[in-house]
């Protein structure tokens, strides 16, 4: 009789609906690149979901170091409890932006550059907020601390190409006990800073009132679409784990409210896809890269798209990497091909990059954004008998207009696309 008892308990056991698996969320390091001085730059990423949530600790260096330590509090909560980030999150944590001011023991980065007054903010409507080279600081004062130029720090190119997949970046500040969002008018910040103020326990502002924040990455970020706010922890020295655990986990809850996915685009008529739109419009535009000459091409591994003056790849191997938006390597096919035909060297290739081109690659993106040089500058006679100093690099041909002193992007997206018609056979095959 006892084993027959045992049978039916066993029975009715497996009849019983089990259990769904638990959720499996990845955690993994990368390093996202290194400081001016060399410094690594890391992030700690939880789970796969396409909501990319960042939160940015230490921008302001050694002054701001309870941002650090809180960033590493909240890391470690999350390796502890990795069930808590929701399935449709990939939540970043990046402790320390300025390693180099907080080995130095002060707010700004290796060169005195304040990273957060060195964004591009001109993407929004807002023109008191873009960038400036003379800035508004802690306690009131005034400096030449913005940088020679937007976005002109290894820093500030970092998080910049970091972000243009995110849907929420969370930069976190002390002291002040309060949450603000992006200046200009932006829904999704203002209800993620409301949201975060009140489950943390800080006040809620709309804006940072007691002096003009020019150039600010809450800004950059949300003239891009993406949700951003500031959280400004109460004391300058305490993590305050507590409440900026309880603000994070109500942004966790409430992702489809306070996370926008990245939007699409459409330039001159044609659609462009989410990514590539951001990285379009935040690295020049139409000024720089021209319009679409086709839809974008879909790959099990990414997609791409042709511009008048680049293709704009997005490589799915690389996510949550720099490199996982950028332009396709044309300048080094355009070399191997002698697209722009031969020429003269201009200096020799201890000199690259030199000249007016040196400091346009610099200013406009450096070695992230073009690549290296190929070639040293070469003097070309162009299709038309016109003769343009140029110079050759990865993703890139740079041309100098002799008449206007302007630098741009040879039409490589258009020089591609003609190539690939080349190749077409002339008309189809016909079936025998």
């Amino acid at each position: 009789m006892p084993h027959l008892l045992l049978v039916i308990l066993l029975m009715i056991v497996s009849w019983l609906p089990s259990a769904p698996p638990a959720q499996v969320t990845s955690v993994r390091t990368v390093e996202l690149g290194r400081s001016a001085e060399g410094r690594p730059i890391e992030a700690v990423i939880f789970g796969d979901g396409p909501r990319k949530l960042v939160v940015v600790g230490a921008t302001h260096g050694a002054p701001e170091a309870n941002t650090y330590r809180l960033a590493l509090a909240l890391i470690d909560h999350f390796r502890a409890h990795p069930a808590e980030v929701p399935p449709e999150v990939r939540l970043v944590i990046i402790p320390l932006l300025n390693p180099d001011g907080m080995a130095r023991g002060w707010r700004f980065d290796a060169a005195g550059v304040d990273l957060n007054r060195n964004m591009d903010t001109s993407h929004d409507a807002c023109p008191e907020n873009d960038w400036q080279q003379r800035v508004q600081g802690a306690r009131g004062i005034v400096s030449d601390t913005g940088g020679p130029y937007p976005d002109s720090q290894v820093e500030t190119r970092l998080i910049r190409s970091f972000l243009l997949d995110a849907a929420g970046a969370i930069f976190l500040h002390s002291n002040a006990g309060l949450v603000f969002p992006a200046r200009c008018e932006h829904p999704p910040s203002i209800a993620m800073a409301q949201l975060y103020a009140a489950a943390a326990g800080y006040e809620y502002v709309r804006f940072w009132d007691r002096y003009m924040i020019t150039g600010g990455m809450h800004d950059w970020a949300a003239g891009l679409g993406i949700a951003a706010i500031t959280p400004e922890l109460a004391t300058g020295d305490q993590p305050e784990v507590a409440e900026n655990l309880a603000g994070l986990r109500a942004v966790l809850a409430n992702t489809a409210e306070v996370l926008p996915l990245p939007a699409p685009g459409i330039i001159s008529e044609t659609p462009v896809p989410a990514v590539i739109y951001r990285f379009w419009r935040a690295l020049g535009g139409m000024e720089r890269f021209g319009a679409p000459l086709a839809p974008a091409e879909i790959s099990p591994t990414g997609m791409r798209q042709r511009f008048a003056r680049a293709v704009i790849v997005v490589d799915e191997t690389l996510r949550d990497t720099i490199a996982y938006v950028q332009m396709a390597p044309l300048g080094a096919k355009a070399a191997a091909a002698q697209a722009y035909g031969g020429g003269e060297a201009i200096g020799r290739p201890a000199d690259w990059p030199s000249g007016p081109f040196a400091d346009y690659w610099q200013r406009q993106g450096g070695q992230i954004f073009f690549g290296d040089p190929l070639s040293a500058p070469l003097t070309m006679t162009l299709t038309d008998g016109s003769k343009r100093l140029a110079q050759y690099f990865e993703r890139a041909v740079l041309l100098l207009d002799p008449a206007t002193n302007q630098i741009e992007l040879a039409p490589l997206g258009e020089w591609e696309m003609a190539r690939a018609q080349l190749a077409l056979p002339l008309a189809p095959h016909t079936i025998r």
